[in-house]
């Protein structure tokens, strides 16, 4: 089939993998958008292949514009017809509050679901969730919040290690497919990424990487804490242009703060670092060349992709 198809009266007419590259929608998502919600409708060939012209592919744009702001899949369809003849704006202030609300159910079924061990149930939630939204806002509104929830009722549950594990495990294998496929897609810019020393969590460094695969990033991802001294050889070789930290506690010794400030000096790339550590260290990074992200995995990953346009100079 050509790049598009051009019809005697409507234009051109587009396949469904350009559909997907024009806008960054996979084409699983494409097609659970149209069978689901109905929210697209694709003409179709003889032989059944989609078709899409240039008024669903605005269409497809205008959805991702309501995603990224959180709206529930389920609702987008409502406020397309409210909006048809105008740009997105904002949702009325009702649907604003089932908003959040829709959010705030899924993350307690997952936290329910990760505390009771429950596979199945948190399978249908990270499918649906990555599936049907772009990942970063799936990260963003839902994961995100879970983990942090989650940190916080372990402090005080005699579970909460093996919690964690399961979790952990969980998110490891569905991240390992995911950079499979993204590193045969993306062969830059390349980066590395690892927890903290003596961190006790992968949670975090997971979210940050479902994100920056997403992103186009060409991931070399070390689930277990790398002795900091082999960093600077293996970014090398790896030819990374970025290497990054990430944690989910702040209690860091002044001898781990100063490895890293040494770690600095050893890489050419820039090194960056992520986390509650990295909210609490701003000032003393800024001081020695670290760039510490946002707490956001979206924003971090903005921050990581700047970096890389502008270096920090040495």
């Amino acid at each position: 089939m050509t790049e598009h198809l051009s019809e005697a009266a409507g234009g051109p007419l587009y396949p469904i993998r350009e559909v997907s590259r024009l806008t960054g929608v996979n084409s699983v998502t494409l097609r659970a958008w149209e069978r689901r919600y109905g929210l697209i409708q694709p003409r179709r060939t003889p032989k059944g292949h989609r078709l899409y012209a240039r008024e669903d592919i605005e269409r497809v744009e205008r959805i991702l514009q309501w995603l990224n702001r959180g709206v529930p899949v389920s609702q987008v369809s409502d406020l397309l017809d409210r909006n048809a003849t105008s740009s997105v704006t904002s949702a009325p202030r009702e649907t604003t509050g089932s908003i959040e609300a829709d959010w705030q159910h899924q993350a307690q079924e997952a936290v329910m679901a990760v505390e009771t061990f429950d596979v199945p149930r948190l399978d249908t939630l990270f499918t649906r969730s990555m599936g049907l939204y772009p990942v970063h806002t799936a990260i963003s509104r839902l994961w995100r919040p879970v983990v942090e929830q989650l940190e916080t009722r372990w402090q005080n549950t005699p579970d909460g290690c093996a919690q964690r594990h399961f979790f952990e495990s969980f998110l490891r294998t569905r991240l390992g497919l995911r950079l499979y496929h993204g590193n045969l897609e993306h062969n830059e810019p390349k980066l590395l990424m690892s927890r903290l020393p003596d961190d006790p969590s992968l949670l975090w460094l997971l979210l940050l990487a479902f994100t920056a695969s997403s992103g186009g990033f060409n991931i070399t991802f070390f689930d277990a804490p790398v002795p900091l001294g082999q960093l600077p050889m293996t970014a090398r070789r790896i030819n990374a242009q970025a290497v990054l930290l990430a944690g989910g506690t702040t209690d860091r010794t002044g001898e781990t703060r100063s490895a890293l400030f040494d770690l600095r000096s050893q890489l050419d790339a820039p090194l960056c670092i992520c986390g509650p550590f990295a909210r609490d260290s701003e000032q003393d990074c800024s001081t020695h060349d670290l760039l510490a992200l946002d707490d956001d995995p979206a924003q971090a990953v903005s921050q990581l992709r700047a970096l890389i346009n502008h270096p920090i100079a040495g």
